[in-house]
């Protein structure tokens, strides 16, 4: 497995090219809202069989215009399906992982659930909690890499939706007004940091309680220091290890930039998923941000009129560091996986097939920002139509260390980086904690 996932992103590369993340918290929901779409010809009745209706479950945490449209199509799912009734539940994304975790735990799954491929989906899958989908989809309907963050050992576990990338979001009219120029190096992001600083803006905002937005800096910084081989090496235990003098540096960066004021106060202790960092660029009091690309969902769902103020960079590169510009960190999400547990298991993937369909995908780009892992959608909302130019003139994605690595040292991952910024623990303390236990899990 830990070989095939530096295939995916190999893969990623190579496929990417044919293709042509969620918003503020909003209540969990049971019952799908009317459809959002264009009109479209009513569907065919099909009567209940005996009066009764086969009843499945599906969780997933995509927020905004995206659970709009989900649900939307959810909704015109059990109209064409009279004899099928869907329970849509939709939870934030920090929380949804704990939940889902204990929902599997006790035996309790939903019919249907959302995930990121990779290590996560994988940990279900070795305890035969998740159902084997080989050759009950077409594969070429969808982008190869995206479909191999959930295939393990040559069988398919899970069908992918979306693909995303992690650029740095700016406020445009601040760079303006201060003739701030996009930085491309790590030296002219210093600069920007100072320049901001000296204007009383926040340069970066961030809001990292659940230690994963923060998690960002330390895998470009480890990246563009070491170049695209040094995270598979340390996960497949065939070169430099997570102790490596890369990973060191990297704390190193991230400490000097906490030291030089880059982030707004009080940072590991706010919550991404209220908007907490995302209002301090709406207000104007911070410039920039490094999320993911469901951050234009975000802006379009809380504060549309923002939109005209935000613009896209890539990370920039370090001077004499390995990485290119065209490195990018990203992944695959949604994926839609079925709980083994499921009683109706060919309904179950009917709605799968439903929920990644060529049209549900399109409309998914054309209305709510998504890079689709779809094959055939075309782009014409200018966000998109960027972020999808950025994947396929990638050189090399490297996929999120939280979805890769194995549970526990995912965690050890997000806890180090967390205390990292929090100028509680040295580079070298956090990459020997790392190291120690990728020996342990990482065989």
């Amino acid at each position: 497995m830990r070989k095939s996932l530096t295939i995916i992103c190999a893969l990623m590369l190579l496929f990417v090219a044919a293709c042509g993340s969620s918003g503020s918290e909003k209540p969990a929901s049971s019952t799908a809202p009317a459809a959002t779409g264009p009109a479209t010809k009513e569907p065919e009745k099909q009567p209940a069989l005996n009066g009764e209706k086969k009843k499945l479950s599906l969780w997933f945490i995509e927020s905004g215009k995206r659970q709009e449209i989900i649900e939307a199509a959810v909704k015109k799912f059990m109209d064409e399906n009279q004899d099928i009734e869907v329970e849509v539940v939709q939870i934030a994304n920090d929380p949804y992982k704990t939940k889902l975790s204990v929902a599997m735990g006790g035996g309790n799954p939903p019919d249907l659930f959302h995930s990121w491929g990779g290590g996560w989906l994988k940990q279900f899958v070795q305890a035969d909690q998740v159902l084997e989908l080989t050759g009950k989809i077409d594969e070429s309907s969808y982008i190869p890499a995206a479909l191999g963050a959930a295939t393990f050992d040559n069988k398919i576990y899970g069908v992918p939706l979306a693909m995303s990338l992690v650029p740095v979001f700016y406020n445009k009219e601040i760079f303006e007004k201060h003739s701030i120029e996009i930085p491309k190096t790590y030296d002219e992001l210093l600069a920007v940091v100072d320049k901001l600083n000296e204007a009383k803006i926040i340069p970066f905002a961030m809001a990292n309680k659940t230690k994963w937005p923060a998690a960002f800096f330390l895998m470009y910084f480890a990246n563009r220091v070491a170049g695209s081989e040094i995270f598979g090496e340390a996960y497949e235990r065939n070169g430099r290890g997570f102790d490596d003098e890369a990973y060191v540096k990297a704390g190193e960066m991230i400490q000097e930039l906490v030291k030089r004021n880059a982030f707004n106060p009080g940072f590991n202790g706010l919550q991404y998923d209220t908007g907490q960092s995302r209002q301090l660029l709406y207000t104007g009091k911070a410039a920039m941000e490094i999320q993911t690309a469901s951050y234009i969902n975000n802006v379009r769902n809380e504060a549309p009129e923002f939109e005209a103020k935000l613009g896209i960079f890539p990370f920039p590169v370090i001077d004499g560091g390995k990485g290119k510009a065209t490195d990018l960190v990203g992944g695959i999400s949604p994926v839609f996986s079925i709980a083994a547990k499921t009683k109706y298991p060919e309904e179950a993937l009917k709605l799968v097939q439903a929920l990644t369909s060529l049209e549900l995908a399109q409309q998914l780009a054309d209305e709510a920002g998504m890079i689709s892992a779809i094959q055939g959608v075309n782009y014409s909302d200018p966000f998109t139509k960027e972020m999808n130019d950025m994947l396929t003139s990638a050189t090399f994605m490297q996929t999120f260390y939280d979805q890769t690595l194995p549970a526990e040292l995912a965690e050890l991952h997000k806890d180090t980086t967390q205390s990292l910024f929090g100028l509680s623990v040295t580079p070298e303390e956090a990459a020997k904690q790392m190291e120690q236990l990728a020996q342990d899990l990482l065989k």
